[in-house]
Order: structure tokens, then C-alpha cells, then sequence
């Protein structure tokens, strides 16, 4: 009966340990949508086309396409990123200036002259 106490507090503590290395990589940031900011920020500085279709988006970011839909609702009410969608369902998304200057934030290192929350 002691192992399983001992077990159990080791397993507490190892999860305590990925919470604590979790929050401190996000900064508390949900992990789908830093992954699907990270994406956004990426491909708007890898050149001149800045809108990404959402099949590409979803498979870099390696989230469901439910999920990233949501998400990207919510950062479209955030002004965030403009979204523009088919009749077909397929559609676009890009980063806005406050998203370019959020992500920036976010993601620069720090030899960018900025300083970065997530890298």
C-alpha cells in the first residue's frame, strides 16, 4: 500500500513538473492556439503572400479543423486575423496588424531587438 502512495505523489509531481515546464513555455497560453499563431507568424514572414488556406494552417499547426475554426472565430472578434471564407467551406486567414504586432511579441528572439515571450 506504501508503493501506491509513493507512485501516486510521483506522478503528482511529474505532472506538477509538465504543467509548471507547459506554463512557462506558453506563458499559460492555450498550446493548439500558440501552435496556430506560431504557424500565422511564420508564414507572414517567409514573404509577400500573407493569406494561408486553412487546410495548410490546420496541418502546420497540427490542430482539427473544428478546432482551428473556433479559434480562429475567436481571434477574428480579437482582430487577430481577417478570415475569408468560400461557399465551397474552403477559406483564407491572415494575421492583422495587431496580430503581426502580437506575434511579434510572442514568438521574436530576443536578438530581434524585441522581447520574446515564446520561442
Amino acid at each position: 500500500m506504501t508503493d501506491d502512495v509513493a507512485d501516486d505523489a510521483n506522478d503528482a509531481d511529474k505532472a506538477d513538473e509538465v504543467n509548471e515546464a507547459d506554463e512557462a513555455q506558453g506563458e499559460g497560453l492555450d498550446p493548439a492556439l500558440a501552435a496556430i499563431l506560431r504557424a500565422l507568424w511564420d508564414h507572414t514572414r517567409s514573404g509577400p503572400d500573407k493569406d494561408l488556406s486553412l487546410a495548410r494552417i490546420s496541418k502546420r499547426a497540427g490542430v482539427q479543423m473544428s478546432v482551428l475554426r473556433r479559434m480562429l472565430t475567436q481571434l477574428a472578434e480579437a482582430d487577430i486575423v481577417v478570415t475569408v471564407m468560400e461557399e465551397d467551406g474552403r477559406g483564407t486567414v491572415r494575421l492583422t496588424e495587431d496580430g503581426e504586432a502580437l506575434c511579434g511579441q510572442l514568438f521574436d528572439e530576443p536578438g530581434d531587438g524585441a522581447s520574446a515571450l515564446l520561442h
